[in-house]
């Protein structure tokens, strides 16, 4: 059973969002994108699941337990927010259909409860790269985060992720209750210029990375001597 913090799963039909990602280092825009997706969708939690070895990314530079405990840090005063381990004390490398078919177990959140996955819109016009991105449909709603802006367009997308998405995305975010998965949904969010890569350039050259990441993080970075080298 995956270590979680925060709000037991929930019971109701309430959306619950689903948020993976490296976290090397998180940061204040990951957090922000939790925060405002949690208001725009009107999810009752959201689930942070660092990933133990990511699929289609390079191998972060801090270790998979560094990564738990530095998001551990960020999301401790947000009762909203959950921690999952599960990905991190696996062996596997981290798939999201995987992921998303543990989190179906009983004694996870079960099949009833509606998941809402969250993902960029640049992550998304790759989702046909993604292992098994079909099944994502079966095992949970997509909320896809833009620009403010920005319209996701059906003519934007490659023909086979252009015909699911004409037949799943909705407007009506009540949608995203009334069933456990299978819809689209975009949502704006604001735009915080803040990325990991700079964050971990800045932490190289001795630069302080204060305002862009919670001061907690910040101090597990300097107390375990991370991101000193390229």
């Amino acid at each position: 059973m995956p270590e979680t913090r925060g709000l037991a799963p929930s019971s109701s039909l309430a959306p619950q969002g689903v948020f993976g990602g490296t976290f090397d280092p998180v940061h204040y825009g990951h957090l922000r994108l939790a925060e405002e997706a949690a208001e725009a969708l009107g999810l009752s939690s959201v689930r942070w699941i660092p990933a133990g070895q990511p699929a289609l990314r390079a191998v972060p530079q801090a270790s998979a337990a560094h990564r738990l405990a530095m998001t551990r840090c960020a999301i401790a005063d947000n009762p909203r927010f959950i921690l999952d381990d599960a990905e991190v004390a696996s062996e596997r490398v981290s798939y999201t259909v995987p992921t998303l078919e543990r989190l179906r177990r009983a004694e996870v959140c079960g099949s009833r409860q509606p998941l809402v996955l969250l993902t960029g819109v640049d992550a998304f016009l790759r989702l046909e790269a993604w292992h098994r991105w079909r099944q994502l449909f079966e095992l949970a709603h997509i909320a896809v985060v833009c620009r403010p802006g920005y319209s996701l367009r059906a003519e934007d997308l490659s023909p086979a992720l252009a015909a699911a998405f004409r037949a799943r995305c909705v407007d009506d975010l009540a949608a995203l209750s009334a069933s456990p998965a299978g819809q689209i949904v975009a949502f704006a969010m604001t735009p915080l210029d803040i990325s990991a890569t700079r964050i971990r350039a800045f932490l190289v050259r001795g630069m302080t990375p204060r305002y862009l990441l919670p001061d907690a993080v910040i101090d597990y970075i300097r107390r375990h001597n991370l991101y000193t080298e390229h």
